[in-house]
Formats: C-alpha cells, structure tokens, sequence
C-alpha cells in the first residue's frame, strides 16, 4: 500500500465516436475496459470513481460522479466534479488522480511516481514514448474554484490549454514488453483494431 492514496476518477464522459459505442463499457476478455482500469487504480487509490451520467449501467460496480456542467464539455468537466466532489467531504484529499476509461494497462507504480513530484498548485502529468498524457494526471483539488471560472468560456475545452496556465510536473514511463514489441503503458483503445492488440496483450499475460 502506498503513503499517499488520492481518490481516482475515471473519465468516460466522451462519445466514443470511433469506436461506435460506450466505451466504458466495452468489453476486453469479458470484462468492461472502466473496471479493467479501475482494477489497475484501486491498489493504488483511496478509492476509485466513474465520471459519467446518472443511471450509467456500471453504477453498480463503481460509484459515479457526474460532471456539473451540461452538455458534455469534455474531459476537464471530468477534472472539475471530481475536484468538487473532494472538496466538499471532511478531511478532503489535496490531489485526485483522473485517468480515461480506455487506458487498460496503466502502470502499476503511476500513483507513487506520480506523487514523487507533487507539490501545492503543480498538476502532475504522465508521459511516455516522448507524448505527453495530460488527461492521466494527478490535479490539486485546490484548483476546483480555478477551474470552474476556466469553464464559464465555452473556448475553454483543451485541457493543454488550462494545464498551460500553472505549473506543471512531467513524469515519464517505460513501455512494456507485449506480444508484438514494446507497448506504451498509456495504450488506449479507440478502434476494432485497438481493441484487438489489447486482446493479444491481456492474451499473452504481458497485463
């Protein structure tokens, strides 16, 4: 167990245009890629979350957060229902891990590399393979009142664009060894294509 645990969300409040259906729900090996994620989040979380809407069908398995804005404003509308979620409970956390829902093979030590570099106002960002991941990222929960002003433009939907205005820590990950080279541990699945590799992956036990 790690020292430091913040609470995790899982984002899965986009459309899922490419690959035609929810995509937290979508099944890898019989089982929807959210809770795959989640399973990956919850030894290191103090507890883990779905940002999605009301009556989502894995409300059974993972409580929800819904965002607080209509219409879908993309991932930062995630960020922010979180951010206030944690707020508002006593003995609040400092930070909230927020991660996609299509990310199946997050690495095992994220939380604790992650927090090695976490500071006051420091949005603390994953990256791999010379890409940077910003919606993988540990937030200070201190930003909520921030971020909200930042969404009241509806210009405001790039989450590169709000993580430019503070400080922010990079941290990098190795790939892994997967049955047909190096995969990178951010590997998300958007396409029937996608989805296939991720098969031969949890196939071969690389995850």
């Amino acid at each position: 167990m790690y020292e430091f645990q913040p609470p995790a969300v899982i984002l899965a409040g986009g459309l899922s245009r490419r690959m035609g259906a929810d995509k937290a729900e979508l099944k890898l090996r019989a089982i929807p890629l959210a809770l795959r994620v989640a399973e990956r989040l919850q030894p290191q979380a103090s507890a883990v979350y779905l940002n999605a809407s009301e009556g989502h069908p894995l409300a059974a398995r993972l409580p929800l957060i819904p965002d607080t804005r209509p219409d879908r404003p993309g991932p930062l509308a995630g960020v922010l229902a979180g951010m206030k979620r944690f707020t508002e409970l006593p003995d609040a956390a400092t930070h909230l891990l927020t991660t996609p829902c299509d990310t199946p093979f997050l690495p095992s030590d994220l939380v604790m590399r992650l927090a090695e570099v976490a500071r006051s106002e420091v949005i603390v960002l994953a990256a791999s393979n010379g890409r940077t991941h910003p919606i993988t990222a540990l937030w200070p929960v201190a930003l909520a009142e921030d971020l909200e002003h930042w969404l009241d433009d509806p210009k405001h939907r790039r989450v590169f664009d709000y993580v430019a205005r503070h400080p922010v820590e990079v941290v990098d990950f190795d790939p892994f060894e997967g049955p047909f080279g190096p995969v990178d541990p951010f590997f998300n699945i958007n396409t029937p294509d996608d989805l296939a590799i991720a098969e031969a992956i949890v196939d071969q036990g690389s995850r």
